[in-house]
Parts: C-alpha cells; structure tokens; sequence
C-alpha cells in the first residue's frame, strides 16, 4: 500500500494521488477526498462540508471507516449523522 513520503504532510502531489488506489479515498470513483493516513482522514473531515450534498453520505462511512483503521477520532457529529442515513 502507498504512504505518502513525506509524514506529516497534509498535502499529496499529483504522482502521489495517481499512485492511490481507489479504495484509500473517500470517493473512490470520483478520485476525492484522499485518506492515505491519519493526517488525511483529518483533513477529509475538515473539508467535508465541500463534498457533493448526495455523495456526504458515503464520504462519511468511508471518512469513519479509514478513521477506524488509523486510529482517528471523528468528532464531527454531522459525519456520525450523515453516516447513519
């Protein structure tokens, strides 16, 4: 699996977003919301509020479940809501 080189880094170059696989982000066909670690499953929830209005839904199971696996408590209770339709 890809990391980004650079901990820490809340940005993602062009190469680095291309060598993503679908699955690591938060709108796999649309290639948005990337979340290859922890610092980007922050930011994904920072930035959710731009995401489209029908696509929030999935955006915040996948936020939650990248989350789950890098340790990362969402606190956002919008997400949670949004998760839950």
């Amino acid at each position: 699996m890809t990391r980004v080189s650079h901990p820490g880094a809340d940005r993602l170059n062009a190469e680095e977003k291309r060598e993503l696989p679908d699955s690591e982000y938060g709108l796999p066909d649309l290639r948005e919301f990337p979340m290859p670690d922890a610092t980007h499953v922050r930011a994904a929830e920072a930035y959710f509020r731009y995401a489209p209005e029908d696509r929030k839904a999935e955006l915040a199971r996948n936020i939650l479940k990248r989350a789950e696996e890098f340790g990362v408590n969402v606190k956002s209770e919008v997400i949670h809501q949004w998760a839950e339709q």
